[in-house]
């Protein structure tokens, strides 16, 4: 069980392209999850675990440390939106309600990003000369590593939080992954961010109409 966690076991050849078996399930997973949150359904918490583990495994043998590290907060902000999605929703035959944030949240989260993507690549440049251990060699694009770690940060809480917003993180995380996956050469992952990007389009236009028939109804109902 334990090689099939490895980049080296290979699941399938796609165009020459040698897929690892965690590599396949992983970004299997992690596609289901996202079109599951487009439609807002509960089952996103659950699917979207197991991709995160698998891709903790596989980040860090490529050696993308910053993107390794983050998936321990996708396991507890997944087990937070579970919650948070089940205690919120009323009907629970119906998807999740979802909502805007306030202006002056949104400037002072967009200034956090900013912050502590700085404060993140810094070290990360250094890592493998403070840690050598766990970090065996120079970490791969510190900095769009680092910013896209923490804008990913931001935009599954957000996610959790059920903004709408969330959609707008994701888009531009979406645009850099392509480019920064397929530089790794994890041809398959890079693939999977082209397809994440037109879904992440798709989720914000779906919850922006979502939340204005909920505005309109409830100016019907006052």
């Amino acid at each position: 069980m334990i090689d099939y966690l490895s980049v080296e076991t290979i699941a399938v050849t796609v165009m020459g392209y040698p897929m690892s078996w965690i590599e396949l399930v992983g970004t299997t997973c992690y596609l289901a999850s996202v079109v599951l949150i487009a439609k807002r359904q509960m089952a996103t918490w659950p699917v979207g675990i197991v991709a995160v583990i698998l891709y903790a495994a596989l980040f860090w043998q490529i050696r993308l440390y910053s993107d390794a590290l983050e998936q321990a907060y996708y396991l507890g902000a997944s087990v937070y939106g579970w919650w948070h999605w089940t205690r919120m929703r009323g009907d629970r035959d119906q998807p999740v309600p979802v909502g805007y944030a306030s202006r002056a949240s949104i400037v002072r989260t967009g200034v956090l990003t900013a912050v502590a993507s700085v404060v993140l690549g810094a070290p990360m440049t250094r890592g493998h000369a403070w840690l050598p251990t766990p970090f065996p060699a120079p970490a791969a694009h510190p900095g769009v590593d680092a910013a896209t770690t923490v804008a990913s940060l931001v935009a599954m809480w957000l996610t959790a939080r059920r903004r709408v917003e969330s959609w707008v993180y994701w888009i531009a995380i979406d645009v850099v992954g392509v480019w920064l996956y397929h530089v790794k050469g994890v041809r398959f992952v890079a693939l999977l961010y082209v397809v994440l990007l037109a879904l992440a389009v798709w989720g914000l236009v779906g919850w922006h109409r979502c939340r204005h028939r909920g505005r309109r109804a409830a100016s019907r109902s006052a």
